[in-house]
């Protein structure tokens, strides 16, 4: 017998701008399929109460799910977990449906979560599979402990099951981006997504990809990705971010997804996640012809030494090569990097800071600080250097940062070498930036503004309380 399940996204935060919950609407997907009838709640952009879509759905099973655990950021540490307590609670006290609790930043901490939000089941990684095998269990009666990824309670102590690749060529249709959501999106941002394959090969040490997804790079069909581009910017997307952890995952998987959508025929400007590394100009060049404009590096440092540390298998001319790949093409690209992690050094900061200005047109995003992740080999480092007990509950942020080094001066070399370089952006934005990004949306402007907040950089900035001369 289907089941009624009501699916509640548990997030409220909007910078730099609001995503749409892309894996709500593939679980979605996967229940529609199967016969289940689903609503949707979105904590962002709802504004009706919870109890009073319980009351009026009655659910059997409530699927609440946490995108993030924080912002990364050492400085401000915002934690975005406990909103996923509160509608647990709040789910508790006006039903008796079974809450199963899932998404990216419940699959890193997956038996703290379940105990905190006292949550009947969790699923770690891949919702889909995981929770029709869930349902099946429940409504035959059935023993749901063997489920590839269920995170339950056996005895008084909270179990994880190992996870299990899924299948990817599930269809994601209109039905599962309600009207009201992709409107309330396209409104404040102009923007969709979509997810060409899942999975991470590579070992960055920091990075939690591989936890949530797997180390196995799995593609979904060309075609189907090119079809669901085309049905989003049919429905009003003028610009689509593929969330991929890297879409340059191969040669071929580029080559081919692209050919799919010059193939559709759909004319539609997009960005993407690229490793700096095996690009070639064919690569780029057909990425632009079938959309791409903004680029967004995982590059995390410019120094040889600190990239080796990080286990990143890259050096910087491969980054400057790719770099050279984008600006030829006349792709806007920025570059993610991370001071302070392990190895890094003040001579390496100068090396980074140094090697920044051989790379033509970029805007370099840092962040201070390496976030540390249970399951990485950083938080095995961290452990070992005494920074943290093998046992630290993490879900309240701690960061890496090396010995030698502190926050501080990291922080304050920036701010001085953002004086003689404004395509480096630190700190938070300032009001100026927020009011130009209104503008700007006004004015059709897609894609990520990094490179208009670059631009805002170099111009004179008021004083306080006055205006620009």
């Amino acid at each position: 017998m289907p089941s009624r399940v009501l699916l509640i996204s548990a997030n409220d935060y909007d910078v730099p701008y609001p995503v749409f919950p892309l894996g709500l609407a593939q679980v979605n997907a996967a229940l529609r399929a199967a016969g289940h009838q689903t609503r949707w709640v979105d904590c962002l952009s709802d504004t009706e109460p919870i109890e009073e879509i319980v009351a009026t759905f009655q659910p059997d099973v409530v699927g609440v799910s946490l995108r993030n655990i924080d912002d990364v950021a050492f400085k401000k540490r915002q934690t975005f977990y406990g909103l996923l307590l509160k509608v647990c609670a709040r789910i508790r006290q006006c039903s008796r449906a079974r809450i199963v609790v899932g998404g990216s930043g419940f699959s890193i901490f997956p038996e703290r979560l379940l105990e905190r939000s006292g949550a009947d089941f969790g699923v770690q990684g891949e919702g889909e599979a995981g929770l029709l095998a869930l349902l099946a269990a429940l409504e035959q009666g059935g023993d749901p402990r063997g489920i590839p990824g269920l995170v339950y309670r056996d005895d008084g102590r909270i179990r994880r099951n190992p996870q299990s690749p899924d299948r990817l060529d599930r269809v994601v249709s209109p039905e599962d981006r309600p009207q009201r959501l992709v409107h309330y999106y396209l409104e404040h941002s102009l923007m969709l997504n979509l997810q060409t394959q899942r999975g991470c090969a590579f070992k960055c040490c920091y990075c939690t990809y591989p936890l949530i997804e797997g180390r196995r790079h799995r593609r979904r069909p060309p075609d189907m990705v090119a079809e669901e581009l085309a049905e989003v910017a049919a429905r009003g997307a003028r610009y689509v971010f593929i969330v991929d952890s890297v879409f340059n995952s191969s040669r071929d998987h580029v080559v081919e997804t692209c050919e799919a959508i010059l193939r559709c025929g759909v004319r539609i400007k997009w960005g993407c996640f690229l490793r700096p590394q095996g690009l070639t100009a064919e690569q780029m060049e057909i990425m632009a012809r079938a959309g791409l404009t903004h680029i967004e590096f995982g590059s995390d440092s410019l120094s040889d030494r600190v990239l080796e540390t990080y286990q990143k298998n890259l050096r910087f001319e491969e980054i400057r090569h790719a770099a050279g790949l984008a600006a030829a093409q006349k792709v806007d690209q920025c570059h993610f990097l991370i001071l302070g992690g392990p190895g890094e050094t003040k001579e390496t900061i100068e090396e980074t800071l140094a090697n920044s200005r051989k790379l033509p047109g970029v805007v370099v995003l840092p962040i201070v600080g390496m976030r540390v992740y249970p399951g990485t080999t950083l938080h095995a480092r961290a452990v070992a250097e005494g920074l943290i007990r093998e046992e630290s509950d993490l879900l309240d942020p701690c960061h890496y940062i090396a010995p030698g080094l502190t926050a501080e001066f990291i922080s304050n070399r920036l701010a001085e070498f953002v004086k003689t370089d404004p395509n480096w952006i630190i700190g938070e934005p300032p009001a100026s930036f927020h009011q130009l990004v209104g503008r700007l949306r006004q004015r059709g402007v897609v894609g990520p503004l990094w490179t208009y907040f670059a631009m805002l950089q170099r111009l004179p900035q008021p004083p306080p309380g006055g205006m620009a001369p």
